[in-house]
């Protein structure tokens, strides 16, 4: 398969517009047959590894911008509460002190729910993992 002038553009336009699939990999729908290596595994064709490697940047970046604009967004007094278990006397105190318990207590909460993630367990919850990567941002950048 030829590379098209500007192809890798124009595949980072459809991974951001969501209008990427397999047709976009050059996959076809059938099961045709699969190259393999020396080992007995398949091996991709590199346009395919390129295409692959092009929508993970995509979505990093995609994800890095979400985080982003969470933080921007983030209200300590609603968002806190329903992420870590904090009372109102913690949440008002606004000290260094303070600041570094709750940066201690999101890094704990965020790793058990990394770990839950990894794992494949039932109660991971993808929108809290965000939500908790959020609120770290927003509180690290606080501690500033």
């Amino acid at each position: 398969m030829a590379a098209e002038p500007g192809g890798q553009a124009r595949m980072a336009e459809e991974a951001a517009a969501g209008k990427l699939g397999p047709h976009s990999l050059g996959i076809s729908a059938r099961r045709g047959p699969v190259e393999t290596g020396r080992e007995g595994r398949a091996v991709a064709g590199r346009a395919t590894r390129r295409a692959v490697a092009e929508i993970g940047r995509v979505a990093r970046r995609g994800v890095a911008t979400a985080m982003r604009a969470g933080a921007v967004d983030y209200h300590r007094a609603t968002v806190l509460p329903r992420l870590i278990p904090i009372g109102p006397g913690e949440l008002a105190d606004d000290s260094r002190e303070g600041r570094r318990r709750i940066l201690a207590m999101l890094a704990r909460a965020l790793r058990s729910e990394r770990r839950r993630g990894r794992a494949g367990h039932w109660s991971y919850d993808l929108n809290r993992h965000i939500g908790l990567r959020q609120a770290m941002v927003a509180e690290a950048a606080r501690m500033r």
